[in-house]
């Protein structure tokens, strides 16, 4: 392994990669340096003794595999991040099981954002993560788990603890103090206040609003805290909408779903078409689900929700008989800017297509998918295109 899947501290070393292993860039590692000061923190403080622990958005399993032996409650809504951790427990050499949903259940239990939490936490270790709604739909969560004796420590780059952290912070738990800063990260420290905890908030999530489908039909939806493009439709989406063609015959992805407009529009258009919406956030496809549920119930049925990475638990299923796939593609992962999602999205979509079927994209022009589409299917056109955004079609020959 390269020296950066390799993380020695504290007279401890562990393997450590990015899930998938085979994308992971040499300039990126599995942990980052608010990991670090966690890790001494709670190594130098008088209880260093977790007890009973709760750890949120640990992106690739880093603290999740050190405090393994202390059988933590790890809370993630990112797919990816439950695979990390899966890998690296097993290449760290953690006996470990899986529940029938593929989430680790031992020796760390892993569960998504939605799900509810263990009571009385004596220690919870919260990474600040990129969605300030997601942290606050955290923050209340706790605020009916916590005593006024949990110990709260939350990490971060420091240019992540901005204000509005703090306040939050302040609003649902108590009174926050941060650390110095120490290589570009900083701690939070937040005591539970007994009155606030008496009085818990009621979530604001999911927050909805509506949009009209390309056939004028006016659909309500549902947004989970983490849901990309939360507040509002994003302009690549909105251009998608007005240049999709769906018949009732037809399988469909909607890849990258996010809150499932994409899908949502085709069952507008093809009310019999069976959508398959894909995300790597539970937050997303909890929303797909939902609004697939409260706009279009008669085809819940007709419908699946899969998180994956890209499209890797449709393919290892060999299932290669879809007619479309649309797809707005993200460029992060986690916090890092990174083509190879577009790359593995495009290549995915090939092998799940039946031969004639679709490819379908929507992207900023100077993404230059173009050039991505043609390398993988040997041609593309353009559907479609403004200053911005550009449509672009690859069949499968």
């Amino acid at each position: 392994m390269s020296d950066n899947t390799v993380f020695a501290f504290r007279d401890r070393t562990l393997k450590l990669i990015r899930h998938p292993a085979k994308h992971q860039h040499v300039s990126l590692q599995a942990w980052d340096s608010a990991d670090e000061l966690i890790i001494d923190h709670i190594a130098e403080s008088q209880s260093s003794s977790l007890g009973k622990c709760i750890i949120f958005n640990d992106d690739f399993g880093a603290l999740g595999c050190w405090y393994a032996d202390h059988a933590p409650h790890w809370v993630s809504d990112s797919w990816i991040s439950h695979r990390s951790l899966e890998d690296n427990l097993v290449v760290n050499g953690f006996e470990e099981s899986l529940t029938a949903e593929g989430l680790v259940s031992a020796p760390v239990t892993a569960t998504d954002c939605l799900a509810a939490l263990p009571d009385k936490p004596d220690t919870v270790v919260l990474k600040i993560p990129r969605a300030l709604a997601l942290l606050e739909h955290q923050l209340i969560m706790l605020q009916q788990v916590i005593t006024p004796d949990t110990r709260i420590i939350a990490g971060a780059k420091a240019k992540t603890i901005t204000k509005n952290v703090l306040e939050l912070f302040e609003r649902y738990i108590g009174e926050t103090k941060t650390s110095l800063a120490k290589k570009k990260s900083r701690l939070i420290f937040s005591t539970p206040d007994a009155a606030k905890l008496d009085a818990p908030a009621t979530s604001p999530y999911p927050t909805r609003w509506s949009v009209r489908t390309q056939n004028g039909l006016n659909v309500s939806v549902a947004n989970h805290a983490n849901v990309f493009s939360r507040q509002s439709l994003d302009i690549g989406a909105r251009f998608m909408l007005e240049h999709m063609n769906v018949t009732n015959n037809e399988r469909v992805i909607d890849l990258g779903c996010g809150n499932g407009v994409l899908g949502l529009n085709a069952l507008s258009l093809a009310p019999e078409a069976r959508i398959t919406f894909v995300d790597e956030s539970f937050m997303a496809l909890a929303s797909a689900k939902l609004n697939v549920q409260e706009n279009f119930p008669d085809a819940l049925e007709r419908c699946e929700f899969v998180p994956s990475n890209c499209l890797d638990a449709i393919r290892q299923r060999g299932d290669g008989g879809y007619s479309k796939v649309f797809c707005n593609p993200p460029f992060h992962q986690q916090n890092a800017i990174t083509d190879h999602i577009a790359w593995q999205m495009f290549t995915d979509a090939k092998d799940c297509l039946a031969r004639g079927g679709h490819l379908v994209v929507v992207g900023n022009r100077h993404l230059d998918y173009h050039i991505k589409l043609k390398r993988i299917f040997g041609g593309v056109s353009q559907l479609a295109s403004h200053q911005k955004f550009v449509i672009l079609n690859s069949a499968k020959r």
